[in-house]
């Protein structure tokens, strides 16, 4: 796969402008706010709602997204039903807005983040990861103190982006013991009304090399949802020891598996080749087990990763990748065509790890089409199923799929024509409807 350099990449594409530098207009959604939900909003309805309804086809090809206005009854949480427009009926204006499924963060970390207070830059760069463990010693007791309210403040700005579900990984080691996990908890409790939530139990510090086993078993006993784990080689020294105490600690507390794989080369290949395996053999773990980042597989030649990639398809094993970019090229594409199921998130925003992060998994779409030239208007339709954990409006073949009724009511409301164009410009997310109650307009 022929290489792209990150300054080349800026050049071309003005992305990181694309979210931020944008035309607002009146609409009906115009408070520009995070709102509590509302509770007593049992039944609502919406008009004038653009919804996708086929592809339109020139020689073969598509060449046009059709869609048309609706009304959207919504109940309980879910769509009761989509019927014909009324544009005089008495409901909320959507003003032609089109209406796609709600967007899902797969990872990342809301409990450490400098989002919220001061600005401050990452340290420099070429530190280890064992480097930032040390880092983070120092640094975890004064984050800690503010961290319940910081999470709910990327929250907000995920909401924002038209996110109304993440999952977060959390830090447990001997520095911040259980604390960590509390405080975003609490955090979570606040806002469980309008944002929705998975949690890994992360050991940052390695679970072998800080002694982190006895605070990961006691964190599994709590209201967790996977195991995680970090470059089992090059920090706990072991691969098998490592994955086989993630391993048996998930299938006794019965939990999903989620592990950091920065490593490349051996180590990194082994690991994959290890986890997949052992979900093999516990197939309760099958399609509750992911490798977060996983950048060796952007090193491996075709014919192996197509072989790893089929035993990845095989085991349901998913791959959630940050999508970067420069010198690692995920093979998302490859991945894609033997079944893998992949997922993306923002990882780290604006903290100690990363100086970056708008909180858009809009925009990692969009940089997925842009890095594997997905620019047809089918290819960017398609794209849209990484920011929404793979729900489209369409199918392959243009046939509506989404939404019916039956469906749960998290959508979101988005400046655009079609969802090519949503990813093609990272359209404006004008607002954000969470198990049926808005949560978020602008």
């Amino acid at each position: 796969m022929e290489s792209i350099s990150r300054k080349t990449f800026i050049q071309s594409s003005g992305l990181l402008l694309a979210s931020e530098i944008l035309v607002k207009k009146p609409d009906a959604f115009a408070s520009g706010a995070v709102l509590r939900a509302n509770k007593s909003a049992k039944k609502w309805t919406l008009k004038n709602v653009r919804l996708e309804t086929g592809f339109m086809y020139e020689d073969g090809e598509v060449i046009a997204t059709e869609t048309g206005l609706f009304r959207v009854e919504i109940e309980d949480g879910k769509i009761k039903a989509v019927l014909p427009n009324d544009p005089k009926a008495d409901a909320t204006d959507a003003k032609g807005q089109l209406m796609l499924p709600a967007f899902r963060d797969m990872h990342i970390h809301l409990d450490k983040t400098f989002y919220g207070g001061p600005w401050k830059a990452r340290l420099a760069k070429n530190r280890s990861v064992k480097d930032m463990i040390v880092f983070e010693q120092k640094t975890l007791p004064e984050l800690l103190k503010t961290s319940t309210y910081r999470a709910e403040k990327i929250i907000e700005l995920l909401q924002s982006k038209g996110t109304n579900f993440a999952r977060s990984h959390v830090n447990i080691e001997p520095t911040s013991k259980l604390d960590s996990l509390k405080n975003l908890q609490k955090a979570i409790e606040n806002k469980k009304d309008t944002f929705g939530t998975e949690l890994v139990a992360f050991p940052q510090h390695g679970v072998f090399y800080s002694h982190s086993e006895q605070l990961m078993k006691e964190a599994a006993a709590m209201d967790i949802d996977f195991i995680g784990g970090l470059d089992p080689n090059a920090i706990d020294g072991s691969v098998e020891k490592q994955i086989d105490f993630i391993v048996q600690l998930a299938l006794d507390h019965s939990k999903g598996i989620d592990i950091h794989l920065h490593e490349g080369g051996e180590p990194g290949l082994r690991t994959v080749e290890y986890l997949t395996q052992k979900v093999l053999e516990n197939p309760a773990l099958a399609g509750k087990t992911f490798l977060s980042h996983c950048f060796v597989l952007a090193r491996l030649e075709k014919p192996k990763l197509e072989e790893t990639a089929e035993k990845l398809a095989h085991a349901r094993v998913g791959v959630i990748s940050t999508v970067p970019f420069g010198n690692t090229i995920m093979p998302i594409p490859t991945l894609y065509r033997y079944g893998v199921n992949v997922m993306t998130g923002n990882d780290s925003i604006v903290d100690h790890w990363n100086t970056f992060g708008t909180g858009s998994v809009l925009q990692k779409a969009n940089m997925m089409a842009q890095l594997y030239g997905q620019s047809t208007e089918l290819d960017l339709s398609r794209c849209l199923k990484l920011a929404t954990c793979n729900i489209l409006p369409l199918d392959e073949k243009g046939k509506q799929q989404w939404p019916k009724a039956g469906d749960e009511a998290s959508v979101v409301l988005v400046d655009a024509s079609c969802s090519a164009e949503a990813v093609a410009r990272v359209s404006p997310v004008k607002a954000l409807v969470h198990h049926g109650n808005l949560v978020y307009r602008n």
